[in-house]
């Protein structure tokens, strides 16, 4: 978009051929951008809710153990 706006500055009069260019230059580069950000986020996705679930485990697992403790405490 940059080399778009430069080409409209430099010749002074706006037409499509002049930020033709320009603007597919800046379409390549989204283009490319999402091409990394998609899958970057489905992983960070995937993985935070890996994580959760995992946390959500350990949660269980720590209550269940300090209940079994607490009604062997209660048993002595």
């Amino acid at each position: 978009m940059i080399g778009a706006f430069d080409a409209i500055a430099a010749a002074n009069d706006i037409s499509p051929s002049i930020v033709a260019n320009g603007i597919a230059e800046a379409l390549i580069t989204t283009l490319f951008g999402l091409t990394v950000a998609i899958p970057v986020q489905a992983s960070f996705n995937y993985f935070t809710s890996r994580i959760d679930r995992i946390v959500i485990e350990m949660e269980q697992s720590s209550t269940l153990f300090v209940e079994t403790l607490i009604d062997f405490q209660k048993k002595q």
